[in-house]
Parts: C-alpha cells; structure tokens; sequence
C-alpha cells in the first residue's frame, strides 16, 4: 500500500529526519486521520528493530496481529508508506504511522536511529545486531513432482503404497470404493452410502466463532464431490432420492446453526447440482415445475438461489404450466383462509397466490389474475398487486377502487401497504394532470411525518398547482400551533387551497400523540433551507429555553450561523465539545476534537487566534490530568513531534 503526504505551508525537506523535526501533530493527522493515529499510539511501543536506509526512509518491525515490516519515505516532498498488514483502505495504516511517532520520540530524547547498511528489499530484510535478518527463510532447492516420484515406481511398488494410504487414511479408502460403484454401476450402493453421510453431516453442530477464530463445521466437500459425479454419470433420480433427504434434515441443521451462514451455503451447493439434474429425471415437466415451486416455498434461507432461472427454461411449455397453475389453484383453494389480515397469518397464502399468478401468465392465462386478485384481495391483503395489475391494464378507475379499499383495510394492521397505495393515488393524480390532488397529497404526508424533505417535496408539488403562498403559511403556522387546516377553511387569514384526498388516515391527533408544539426543530430546519438566518437565531433560542432538544440541530444551527452569528455557533460548538470531554473516553475525545477544529478555522478566519489559544490552554490547564485529551489537543495547536 502507499499513501502520500505534502507539507501545505510549501516548505521542501530534503530528509524524513528533517521532515519529522518540522512536522506537528496536526500535520501528521491531516495525512493519517484522526482514527489511524488514535491507534498508532497505541502501537509506539510495538516498534522493534526501527533503522533508517541509506536512501534515508524509515524501516522496522511493528508488533500487531502478527509481525510486520513497515517502511515509511519521503519522495518529491511527499510522505508515503509501504507495510506487509492487509490494511488497504487508501491511506497510511497505524503500523506506519506508529513507525513516524517511534521515530520522533528517538529524535526527541537525543537518540540516534541507526543506520542498516543494504538495499536488499525492506519487505523481505530486516537489520537485527549489524546483521541482515530475513523475514522468509531462503527457498531449499526445488524437489521433484509427485508425479516425477510415482512414474519412477513399478506397480508392485505403487499397489503396495495405495493400499497402505488407503488403510491410514478412511477417506481415500471410502473414494476409491465409491469409484468403483458409480463405474460398475451399483448406483443403489453408493446412494444408500451418501444417504447415510447425509444424515451423519446433518446431524453435526454447526458454528463458528468469527472473533476467536474456532467453531464446528460439518464438512460437505464429499458429499458434494460425489452429487457431481452421479450427476455426470446421468443419475437426476438418484440425487432427486438424496435431495429428499438433504432438503428436511438440511433445514433444521440450519435452522440451528450459528456460523454467519456457512452450513447453508454448502448445502446450496449440493441442491444446486440436484435442480440442474432435475430437467434429465424421470419426472414430467410440470412435475419438474411443482418440485422447484414447492421447494422455493418452503425456502426461507435461500438454499435454492437461482432455481427460479428453471422455471424460465423455454422447454417448459404453455402447457405445461396449464397444469401447474390447476394444481396450484386446488391447493389455494383448499388452504384456509386466514382469519385476521396479520402478516404471520397470511404469508404462507400469498407466497401460494404469487405461484398461482406466476403460472397463469406462463400459460397464456393472463384475464383470469385481476379476477383471482380480486377475490383474494382483502384475505390476503394483495392490494398492491391487484392495483399495480389493473393500471398495466390502464382500468384507472378500478385500480382507485381498490387503493381507496385497500387503503381503509390496512391503516390500522398494515401501514407499509397503506402507504404505499396512499402513492399509488398520487401517481394516479399525476398521470392525470390533477395538479392539486398531487399537492393535497404531499401535504398529507408531511403533516404525517414532518420534515425538511417533506416539506421540499410539498414546496415542489405545491407550486405546480400554483398555490405555494397560503400552503406555506397554513403548513408554518401548523407548525407553530399543531393545528391542521380544513379543505375551504381559511387559516392565518388566507383560504386552504387544496383539495380534499380521496382517502384520510383516521385519527389523525390520535397519530399526532406525542409531538411538541411549536415543533421548532423542524421550523429551524426549514428556515435555515430558506436562509431566513435571523428566524434560525430566534427559533433556536426558544429551542434553547425548552431545554430539550437534540445536538443534531443545534449543530446545524451552528453551520448555519457561522458566517452572521459566529458567536452562536461558537458558543454551540464549545458545549458539544465540552459534553464529550465530559465522558472521560478516548473515542469521545476524537470526538469532541471535530467541533473543535470548526472552533479553530472560525476564530482564525474571524483574525481570532489569541482568542482560541485561550480557550485551547483553559482546556489544558482544567484536563491535564486526562493524557489521552492531551494527545488530541496536540493535533490542534500547531505543537510538533520533535519539540
């Protein structure tokens, strides 16, 4: 990996060592960041073995998760790095930076950084005693193939040693003999055997411990290798037999299972060659359909990715697929319909539907899905569909019958299905010109959820319809006092231009439980959208006198006002540092040194600098017991590595 780094202030060194004597910590952070140094300094005392080259970069070992040479140069007047971790996320890693604070501290206390006398490569050498110490072990001379070793043996000799590995090891034993069956053709033998493997691999714990590196893993690497060979040997029934099996006993070892998926992946593996195989059994083509559909019903752990692929296989016929979608359409029509519109209690039966429509417009069935939907619909809760169907029939009228119905059901029970037939309407209105409408939705949603983008969304829509003015006072105004307006009442002295939609949440200040008003976070939102900087001062000083409210806004208020009122956003910024100080923790330090370095930038455009070393030594002097601040402040006044 390599990184560079170039000194802004246009001075040029003409060594690391004279760029380490000059370079601060500020500086240093600039090129690491705040989080690599953080855990470089953890690692200064993991630096061993640290020398310079005589093309004068900086060479050692860093101690971490394992032992690795580092290197750190000074090219053009650029800092860059090369290290052996796997970090590689675009800049230096802390082993590097670590080497650069190793280094400085050698230059701080008077040490002097030896010298390694050789150009061999620093990735493979390393200076240990006055001596070149290799980091890899030297290659010994290359021996001869295993195949060179067995071509030479004559067949007594190559017979004796397959058996002697086959009896020292049960795998080799186990493969020759299953060879041996599959080339004879006692196909009955060797399922019967990978049946039993099946039930001894499902049967084993499965987990594993990412963090510590250790688990139980059930090795199906066999298993699969064999799947492959009777599939090549053209035996689809006698994996179908064996996909059985592994199916009912592979869902439950995975349902148990805790290895961030690695069980399920390899039983995909193995069900991956079945589904191939299956176009070459003895099943018909629709009973080759109904097995990948029931499959992929019960699948709730994607063991079966990419089966639906078979399904769009042209060999399979409008025919077919006729016979599927009466199967299927039996099996719906004997399920019991649920008795509430829970998602629980529907899943299984719109998983079903879904297959019954699928099959009807492969089988050129396509009129009988709307009919289907429609009766399915309020069992179900399949209103999206229905709607999505009829507008591809362009039945506008219908698909607003079934959103206003839908809509009604599902409020209470199903608010991501209302809400999404609540756009269905409005998409509606819009094809349909019916500006207003499309306005009076957006303002139903914002007055729902409130927000900068909402209110954005309904500025845009609003001034479509030629009516954002008295949209604006009527939704500020809600705003302020929580009071809704009425279609063809007047609010703050000027009518309410929009429609009435054709549908309502109900219980709309039931929904509103829990809101403040005045709701000045979201009327500080948009006045500072609006640039209106001298409402964002006073609405947040009444925000202020709440003595409630989140940082989050404060601290765009602080952005905000940094060029008018820099005294508010200075006075922001200084509490939320403070607050984190106040945690007494590392990472909050980091923390707190972001709206520090705002504090910085603002006192030194504002030609404050006095002012800010103030408060940066008020820091030092009320903490200085809190050495891990201290390091952080480092980085924010100018203080060098070398001093």
């Amino acid at each position: 990996m390599r990184a560079g780094f170039k000194r802004h202030n246009g001075e040029m060194t003409n060594t690391l060592i004279q760029l380490l004597s000059q370079l601060s910590f500020e500086e240093l952070e600039t090129w690491a960041g705040s989080k690599i140094l953080q855990r470089a300094r953890a690692y200064e005392d993991r630096v061993d073995d640290l020398h310079q080259t005589t093309c004068g970069a900086l060479i050692a070992w860093v101690e971490g998760e394992d032992r690795y040479v580092t290197r750190v140069l000074l090219q053009h007047d650029h800092l860059e790095h090369d290290c052996t971790c796997p970090y590689d996320w675009g800049g230096p890693c802390k082993h590097a930076v670590a080497v650069i604070l190793a280094a400085a501290r050698m230059l701080k206390t008077k040490r002097a950084i030896p010298v390694l006398e050789t150009e061999e490569d620093p990735h493979r050498m390393l200076p240990e005693g006055g001596k070149v110490r290799s980091a890899h072990p030297p290659a010994d001379l290359p021996a001869p193939s295993l195949e060179e070793i067995l071509r030479d043996k004559k067949r007594e000799e190559l017979l004796t040693l397959l058996l002697d590995i086959a009896g020292r090891y049960p795998a080799v034993h186990q493969d020759i003999m299953e060879k041996e069956h599959l080339e004879k053709g006692r196909v009955d033998t060797l399922t019967e055997s990978l049946r039993q493997e099946i039930r001894k691999l499902t049967a084993e714990p499965a987990w594993y411990d990412s963090w510590q590196h250790r688990g139980e893993l059930p090795d199906y690497s066999h298993l699969e290798r064999q799947m492959r060979a009777l599939a090549g040997q053209g035996h689809a029934d006698a994996l179908l037999e064996l996909g059985s099996e592994l199916w009912s006993r592979g869902i439950a070892q995975v349902e148990q299972s805790d290895d961030e998926g690695a069980t399920a992946d390899a039983i995909a593996g193995c069900l991956e060659i079945i589904v191939r195989a299956l176009p070459q059994s003895s099943l018909s083509p629709p009973e080759q359909l109904l097995w990948v559909i029931d499959h992929l019903l019960e699948d709730e752990y994607d063991l079966l990715a990419g089966a639906e692929e078979l399904l769009h296989r042209r060999q399979y016929t409008r025919a077919h697929w006729r016979e599927v979608a009466q199967v299927l359409e039996q099996r719906l029509e004997a399920m019991p319909k649920p008795k509430n519109p829970a998602f629980s209690a529907t899943y299984a039966r719109n998983n079903l539907l879904n297959q019954v429509v699928e099959a009807y417009a492969r089988s050129g069935q396509k009129a009988r899905i709307v009919p289907l939907l429609e009766r399915e619909a309020d069992a179900c809760q399949c209103y999206t569909r229905l709607v999505e169907e009829l507008l591809a029939r362009k039945e506008r009228d219908q698909a607003r019958h079934w959103c206003i119905r839908g809509y009604e059901r599902t409020i209470s029970n199903a608010p991501g299905i209302a809400h999404a037939l609540q756009e269905r309407l409005r998409e509606l209105a819009q094809r349909e010109r019916r500006y207003p409408l499309v306005a009076a939705y957006r303002a139903q949603e914002f007055f729902e959820r409130p927000s900068k983008e909402a209110y954005q969304t309904l500025h845009k829509a609003a001034e479509r319809a030629g009516c954002w003015p008295p949209v604006r006072e009527a939704v500020l105004d809600y705003l302020e006092t929580g009071t809704l307006p009425a279609a063809g009442g007047k609010k703050g002295g000027s009518q309410w231009p929009l429609p009435q939609p054709e549908i309502r949440p109900p219980k709309m200040n039931e929904r509103m439980q829990g809101r403040y008003f005045p709701d000045l976070e979201t009327l500080i939102d948009i006045a500072i959208l609006e640039k209106r900087l001298d409402d964002v001062a006073a609405l947040y000083q009444r925000l202020r006198n709440r003595k409630r409210f989140g940082w989050a806004t404060a601290e765009r208020v602080a952005d905000a006002l940094s060029g008018s009122r820099p005294e508010i956003a200075l006075g922001i910024w200084k509490e939320i540092a403070e607050s984190l100080i106040g945690q007494v923790k590392p990472t909050a330090y980091v923390k707190a040194a972001v709206y520090l370095k705002k504090m910085k930038r603002l006192y030194s455009k504002n030609q404050q600098t006095g002012e800010w070393n103030a408060f940066l030594q008020g820091l030092r002097k009320r903490h200085k017991a809190k050495r891990r601040l201290m390091e952080v402040l480092d980085t924010l006044s100018g203080k060098k590595l070398v001093g």
